[in-house]
């Protein structure tokens, strides 16, 4: 932040062994998107350099890759706390194993940064949980260091000040926040307005999401088309002015065919009036 690079509109797009992925990028006239796989077979340097290599010549950047993670995950508030992310001790291991493997992967792919959900992050310091899971985030991002790529945290699982608690414990300069508003919202962990006030400074790339609160303990709330949600996007667009952000703005709408193509059509337009 604090430069004059200017923010751009991307979007999510999933990771194809041929690059062909990059298609739907420029589809929607955008120049700029964020790729995302959870699967490792995937996690190879061929497959890399497809997609690199496409990118490049559609004039395409990718802005960071969603790195997932193998084994369970549960998106909700009952089995989500012991299957998400770095928290689960039974698939610490190899979940680590898999971020620094997709961290290579990212190197090869020409992408700044990887990005994940640590999980449901510790809310006390006095957690038994809060200093191993610091220390496996810690390995992880060391790793990303020394191959200069930024390690950013996904939003959502945990409340804003939980989140800087832990970037503050692990401490080094290359930890990120790729906040996702909707995520906060929709796990009933902050208001992405309010949060900017907690961790803006850190936040690196936006996921261009909406969602409203949680109506019961059990499940998160209702993911929405961007504008039509709880974030107030004109508002939260003032907010990240203010305070200098400068990151990419990436759509994602977490429905599939014809109806997600029309909805990301129409953030791209919502989304260029407002910056």
């Amino acid at each position: 932040m604090g430069s004059a690079k200017k923010s751009a509109i991307g979007v999510m797009s999933g990771l194809q062994a041929d690059g062909k992925n990059i298609d739907a990028v420029s589809s929607f006239g955008l120049n700029c998107c964020q790729i995302v796989s959870w699967d490792s077979t995937l996690c190879t340097k061929k497959v890399a350099q497809a997609n690199r290599k496409r990118a490049k010549d559609q004039g395409v950047r990718v802005t960071a890759l969603w790195a997932g993670v193998p084994g369970p995950s549960a998106w909700n508030f009952t089995r989500g706390p012991v299957t998400l992310g770095l928290m689960p001790v039974e698939y610490r291991m190899a979940r680590m194993e898999a971020l620094m493997r997709w961290a290579d992967f990212a190197i090869e792919l020409g992408a700044p940064a990887i990005v994940t959900h640590c999980g449901f992050l510790p809310e006390n310091l006095t957690d038994e949980a809060f200093e191993p899971v610091c220390v496996a985030i810690r390995v992880v991002a060391e790793h990303c260091e020394k191959l200069g790529l930024g390690f950013w945290f996904e939003t959502g699982q945990e409340t804003p000040v939980t989140l800087l608690r832990h970037m503050e414990t692990v401490g080094l300069p290359n930890l990120g926040i790729n906040l996702d508003p909707a995520n906060l919202l929709m796990y009933g962990k902050g208001n992405p307005i309010d949060a900017l006030d907690v961790f803006g400074r850190y936040v690196k790339c936006l996921h261009a999401k909406d969602g409203r609160v949680p109506k019961n303990g059990n499940e998160l709330g209702p993911e929405v088309k961007v504008g039509e949600g709880m974030v107030r996007y004109p508002e939260f667009v003032r907010k990240l002015k203010e305070i200098g952000f400068d990151g990419d703005f990436i759509i994602e709408r977490e429905i599939n065919g014809e109806q997600q193509k029309k909805e990301i059509a129409e953030t791209v337009k919502y989304l260029k009036k407002l910056i």
